[in-house]
């Protein structure tokens, strides 16, 4: 399986899109300052992910909630964030 994640800072109260075919091993990551993007952002904390059977759809689906559009806007709204 492949995940496209989304991670909260509580820090910033921002948000982080992510991807990857292991979500436990990256979140780990993310939380220990490994991942360059969100060291400064720490604690952060996983608040949404999708499973996908493949990294193809998996990779689309990252991109389009990454262009910050209505994908991105509408799942903030499904998870209560907006």
């Amino acid at each position: 399986m492949y995940y496209v994640y989304l991670l909260k800072s509580e820090k910033d109260q921002g948000f982080y899109i992510g991807f990857t075919s292991d979500l436990e091993r990256r979140q780990i990551e993310h939380q220990h300052g490994i991942v360059d993007s969100t060291r400064d952002r720490r604690p952060i904390r996983l608040v949404y992910y999708e499973a996908y059977e493949t990294e193809t759809l998996a990779r689309m689906r990252e991109q389009n909630l990454k262009d910050f559009g209505s994908a991105y806007v509408g799942l903030l709204k499904r998870i209560g964030q907006k």
